[in-house]
């Protein structure tokens, strides 16, 4: 059984390569954070990275739909389903505060790791159910990979995620591969009715009682209202800042949490595009608008890189009728790319599957949709990019790209300024650097000090850029 070390990779080339990319980095508050937090000398920075992407947030934040209720009432009513839920597992239930500077926040804090015995009878899920639980989610039937052939609902049962793909649907043996624990919790259903012959089983088949990180089960939580959100993702809705009244496109959109964000703090009022290429998750994006009740957002399923047509005449987009993508050159008062990236800061994570070729594509991607961006961005206009990866090619050195071959572009500062400058050594001047902001969770120390829930976060990346006349 593996436990907590640090992020593998399926690929050696990968690690070298991020590795060896990582080797310039020198920043003050690295060394700190390596100091405070390991005694082996051998240890780099990058080594503590691996580690800290293994573990889960300890800090779990719920931005509020504040068009549909107020902060304050659904701390209230967040409250009241904590109070039951961890009343149902005989735990002390955590305090929901507001976040200090985000005013439609809430913050609730976890626990974790917690010393536990397993229990005798095994559930065997996917990695990616696996690192659902590790953030306080229960076990839903779908995930459910392998079980003990004598389980029963009402069965206390230990649940260990599958890291190397390799357990069968419906596996009934003691599994031997590699596999992680993940805690404790009681079978809502038996090992028959999870894997009956109907493929479409689903439901909560495991209730974590005693999770190895304790976070809140939020699934389904007062829908509409609030929306579970990493701390990043909300940042950069801030950040970018749209009006009431103002045309703003979301160029990567789904599955819509940044969409809905920019249209709450809107009050509804506006036009908010939102563009993925992919079908399914544009109808994602909907549902989430719907139960939201936002009405201004209008999605398509289109490809951002295609989305600029320089042949059309400008025009201002008419709220009652926005058309369909692509649009004419300086549509957009405000532009949010929160691109395709590599993903590799979100937590918790096990093992890195990504080939060197595919890491490499990603930067290659940014870069074709950018153009469009910057053309369908009105001059004096506003846009955000932004990414959950930690690696410089898809951050500070693709916003060196970006200056370099957009002289309209330039770097502006950013409200809220939540996380850490970017990284030295990677296209920035000092000054470029202090203008981004990297949310990095090996930092533990900064000047001024820094909230722990800003710091125990996603690894995540936001640059702001307005567009200015040339010459």
């Amino acid at each position: 059984m593996s436990c907590f070390t640090k992020l593998e990779f399926s690929s050696p080339e990968v690690e070298d390569f991020l590795r060896n990319s990582f080797k310039s980095i020198e920043d003050e508050d690295h060394k700190e954070s390596l100091t405070s937090k390991t005694n082996h000398e051998e240890d780099s920075w990058f080594d503590l990275l691996l580690k800290c992407l293994t573990i889960p947030p300890l800090f779990t934040t719920v931005r509020v739909n504040t068009c549909k209720i107020s902060v304050e009432d659904a701390k209230k009513q967040l409250e009241k389903f904590l109070y039951m839920q961890y009343k149902s597992k005989g735990q002390d239930c955590p305090v929901v505060r507001p976040h200090h500077s985000l005013p439609d926040v809430l913050v609730i804090p976890g626990t974790g790791p917690h010393d536990m015995t397993p229990s005798r009878k095994e559930i065997i899920v996917d990695t990616i159910c696996g690192t659902a639980v590790l953030r306080g989610a229960d076990v839903f039937a779908p995930g459910v990979m392998g079980a003990h052939p004598g389980i029963q609902k009402g069965d206390e049962v230990s649940v260990y995620a599958d890291l190397d793909n390799g357990c069968r649907k419906g596996f009934a043996k003691p599994y031997e591969g590699r596999k992680m624990f993940v805690g404790n919790g009681t079978a809502l259903m038996s090992r028959s009715d999870i894997f009956c012959d109907n493929s479409n089983i689903s439901g909560v088949a495991i209730q974590m009682n005693n999770a190895l990180y304790d976070c809140p089960s939020l699934s389904g939580v007062l829908p509409g209202l609030v929306f579970p959100q990493n701390l990043p993702s909300v940042v950069t809705g801030h950040v970018l800042g749209p009006q009431p009244g103002e045309t703003i496109l979301d160029m990567c959109a789904a599955p819509g949490g940044k969409t809905t964000h920019l249209a709450t703090l809107m009050d509804n009022k506006g036009v908010v595009i939102a563009f993925d290429k992919n079908s399914p998750k544009v109808q994602k994006i909907k549902s989430n608008c719907d139960a939201m009740h936002l009405k201004n957002v209008h999605a398509f399923h289109f490809d951002a890189i295609k989305s600029l047509d320089p042949t059309l005449q400008s025009r201002q987009i008419n709220p009652e009728d926005v058309g369909h993508p692509p649009y004419p050159p300086q549509s957009f008062d405000r532009i949010l790319l929160d691109a395709p990236c590599s993903g590799l800061g979100q937590r918790p994570m096990s093992i890195v599957r990504m080939s060197l070729k595919d890491l490499q594509s990603f930067p290659r991607l940014q870069k074709k949709i950018f153009p469009a961006a910057v053309g369908l961005l009105k001059e004096g206009g506003v846009l955000v990019y932004s990414t959950c990866t930690i690696t410089s090619q898809e951050n500070e050195e693709l916003v060196a790209w970006v200056l370099t071959n957009f002289p309209c572009m330039h770097l502006c500062p950013q409200n809220p300024f939540l996380g850490s400058p970017g990284l030295a050594h990677c296209g920035l001047t000092d000054e470029e650097r202090r203008l981004v902001q990297r949310f990095d969770p090996t930092t533990t120390h900064s000047t001024p000090p820094r909230e722990p829930c800003d710091v125990d976060t996603i690894g995540f990346f936001i640059a702001k850029f307005v567009k200015k006349t040339v010459g």
